[in-house]
């Protein structure tokens, strides 16, 4: 710069050193002065990342012996590493087998114990835990003790039968034995006969008395009702007006639902003819009485116009 500085004086006339050139001069010694404060800066940096250098070097020194034992000592672990994951993995074996054991253990207590059930369902007993006590008086052998008479009883008398039969079958006298221990006699079978035609008198009296009552029980609904009932095959009833206008006109009903609890219309020529009252009291308001109490009214009132 004073190079320079000198050039500018040797070039300009002492008249044209003017205060430009001083102004000049002044810029370039700030810029000189700039340059080394930024020297300064420049070197002060440079020291300070010396010094970090310095302390990096060091610390990777350390890490490095560091590393280096722990290389020293890493061996022996590699090795116990090793071994243990060979243990691990007999061990694996091991237990995979033992549960493999326990698996076939466990099947074979429940068969076990589904025999044991069956063998106490069917009566076997463990001996050593269980006492049995035969009853002086046992009513099994009793039943049986009885049973067995019976049995041979009915044995002795189907020989005896038996022989009644080839008796009769061969058309020769019936011994005498047989005749008094099989056949009735005379005066038992006049007794017999005789309750035979008193148990027919009764039951003949009793139908009797029971189609009496049923036609006065008819006609007493009938009366009541106004309606005749009869049966026309099974659960099925046909209802006659005593208002009726003609002698076919009737209502069928059929009986369904459990124990015939419910009646349901069949369809005929009549019912046909009064689909409003159907549709009021059976449909709507689903009320068999009102529906025949209020086609008896229809009835009566044609019969009253006419």
């Amino acid at each position: 710069m004073r190079a320079i500085l000198g050039s500018y004086d040797s070039e300009l006339t002492p008249a044209e050193y003017s205060p430009q050139l001083t102004r000049r001069m002044r810029e370039a010694e700030d810029m000189v002065q700039k340059v080394h404060a930024h020297s300064s800066e420049m070197e002060a940096q440079l020291s300070q990342a010396l010094e970090e250098l310095g302390g990096q070097k060091q610390r990777a020194d350390m890490l490095e012996m560091e590393l280096k034992v722990l290389r020293s000592q890493a061996g022996p672990a590699e090795q116990s590493a090793l071994l243990s994951k060979e243990e691990v993995s007999e061990l694996r074996l091991k237990i995979e087998e033992l549960e493999g054991e326990r698996s076939r253990l466990e099947e074979d207590k429940r068969k076990l114990e589904a025999q044991l059930e069956h063998l106490t369902l069917q009566g076997d007993y463990d001996q050593s835990k269980t006492k049995v006590l035969h009853m002086s008086v046992n009513p099994a052998s009793e039943a049986q003790r009885s049973l067995r008479q019976d049995q041979a009883r009915l044995q002795e008398e189907c020989e005896r039968l038996r022989k009644l039969v080839c008796a009769l079958e061969r058309g020769g006298p019936v011994p005498a034995d047989l005749e008094a221990s099989c056949l009735p006699s005379a005066k038992e079978v006049a007794e017999l006969k005789k309750q035979v035609e008193s148990a027919e008198l009764k039951n003949q009296r009793l139908k009797e008395v029971f189609q009496t009552k049923v036609q006065e029980f008819r006609k007493v609904c009938y009366t009541l009702t106004g309606y005749q009932v009869d049966i026309t095959r099974e659960s099925q009833y046909r209802l006659t007006s005593m208002y009726a206008e003609h002698k076919d006109d009737c209502l069928v009903f059929k009986a369904t639902g459990p124990s015939g609890t419910t009646m349901q219309l069949l369809e005929t020529e009549f019912s046909r003819t009064v689909p409003e009252l159907i549709e009021q009291h059976l449909l709507r308001q689903d009320s068999i009485p009102a529906f025949l109490g209020a086609l008896t009214l229809e009835l009566f009132s044609r019969q009253t116009l006419a």
